[in-house]
């Protein structure tokens, strides 16, 4: 039952939190460079984080894509985590040593094709008996086109488009089987036919941006097809998730952001026909933890001085001054050379659209902040770059947060981004964990089998 909290809020006091881990394989958060940091291109640091992660009843473990080694004007970036394998083949491993934790593969809408992907993760979807999940993502990169020969074919406000006319085929060939395997393959070998006469039928998609006629070959899995996660603070991202996911990131996990956030979204879901409870919001986020409150800040600043090391934070600012600062020291003050005109490389990762232009302002206001506090590039790369974790304390802190944040239905749990593999997520899963479960928002075991039912998602006929 929801009612109203004293703020006007709703308020769910049988709220639960749903927890995800997303291994990126790239980016500042993951410091591979501590000796106690697991190799992170070996099975075995998967196998045990999954493993580590099903024993602490979590909802899914992502993993993220790379279509593309990052560069930073035409060299490998070397200070981030690269080579990952293809996250669809890799989860179809991890589905053979884990029983109930769900499985979920990053993969582009951009630079692939609908019928292939759709049959690629029906397939993680049978093997793994309902665990799947895809997290749909979009990019404009001209750099990554260019290994697809097809570099800069979508503009950027068109990328959503793409993916939603993606979308819709991909859940019209998984709904092809009429009834599923079941309903449609012949139960003995002494049948006329294999499958039932007319149970499956082809799939037609004619638009600008999708073309295809194709037939299922997979019938789909016990929880009907994978569950769909997407990306979306963008009004675009924001539009596409309420027409079509089932979980939802974004970057909102301060309070009142993230409240108004799912405020937005959830209001979205109205215009599509969908419930409030059709969708999971979950923010990616950073947690770091002590016996201490004291302790755990000054974690927190240890791991955020390990994340923005001196080379990195050359290399952050080389990014907006567009020339090489190798001679730089990064314990100095700022450059004292001009930056170049041209905006920012977006071979780096995708950009927010705040970061596609205007870096000559936000240079000056960097400069202006560094002279009136008298700080180095490092210090100030610290201070505005982005990656602060946003929760930092005890276990029974962190507990007492999460559990205001989902009763209060700002969100639906996290899906974290560790620091330290496989340290920071013992940690979660020790400590925090049972923190959480005294507070009765956190189950104490599996109650379902696939990922749809960990989440407490509708059926998908409801």
């Amino acid at each position: 039952m929801t009612t109203e909290s004293p703020s006007g809020a709703e308020y769910d006091p049988n709220a639960q939190v749903h927890l995800g881990v997303f291994q990126t394989g790239v980016g500042p958060q993951l410091i591979w460079t501590d000796p106690s940091t697991a190799p992170h291109m070996a099975i075995e640091t998967f196998v045990g984080v999954v493993q580590l992660l099903e024993r602490g009843l979590f909802d899914a473990f992502f993993l993220g894509e790379g279509l593309r080694v990052r560069e930073n004007r035409g060299r490998v970036y070397d200070l981030d985590v690269a080579g990952r394998p293809d996250a669809i083949t890799q989860l179809s491993a991890l589905a053979a040593v884990t029983e109930r934790i769900g499985l979920v593969a990053t993969q582009n809408t951009t630079y692939n094709f609908p019928a292939d992907l759709a049959r690629r993760l029906a397939s993680l979807d049978l093997l793994s008996d309902g665990r799947a999940g895809w997290n749909i993502v979009t990019t404009d990169n001209a750099w990554t086109g260019a290994n697809f020969r097809h570099g800069g074919w979508l503009e950027h406000e068109r990328r959503y488009e793409r993916a939603g006319q993606f979308v819709e085929a991909a859940k019209a060939l998984w709904g092809s089987w009429d009834g599923g395997i079941d309903g449609v393959v012949a139960a003995a070998g002494d049948a006329k036919s294999w499958a039932r006469p007319g149970s499956i039928t082809p799939v037609e998609r004619h638009t600008d941006l999708v073309e295809l006629r194709a037939t299922a070959t997979l019938p789909a899995s016990r929880q009907g097809r994978p569950v769909l996660f997407q990306a979306g603070d963008s009004d675009g991202g924001r539009d596409l998730a309420a027409r079509h996911a089932d979980v939802v990131f974004s970057a909102n996990t301060e309070y009142d952001k993230a409240l108004a956030y799912a405020r937005d979204v959830r209001a979205r879901l109205a215009r599509y026909g969908r419930s409030p409870d059709s969708l999971r919001i979950l923010p990616g986020a950073g947690v770091v933890l002590g016996d201490t409150p004291a302790e755990a800040q000054e974690r927190a600043r240890w791991v955020r001085g390990e994340q923005m090391s001196g080379p990195r934070a050359v290399a952050f600012f080389k990014q907006y001054w567009g020339t090489d600062l190798s001679a730089y020291d990064p314990d100095g003050p700022l450059p004292d050379i001009e930056p170049t005109d041209a905006e920012l490389d977006p071979s780096r990762g995708t950009l927010r659209i705040d970061q596609r232009s205007g870096k000559m302002a936000t240079i000056a206001r960097w400069r202006e902040l560094a002279e009136q506090r008298n700080l180095s590039m490092r210090e100030l790369a610290l201070e505005v770059a982005p990656g602060h974790p946003p929760f930092v304390g005890t276990p029974a802190q962190v507990a007492d947060e999460w559990a205001r944040y989902v009763r209060t239905r700002a969100v639906d749990g996290f899906n974290l981004l560790p620091h330290l593999i496989p340290s920071s997520l013992d940690d979660i899963v020790e400590k925090l964990v049972p923190a959480l479960q005294e507070r009765g928002v956190y189950r104490t075991g599996y109650t379902g089998a696939t990922l749809r039912e960990h989440l407490a998602l509708p059926p998908l006929d409801a």
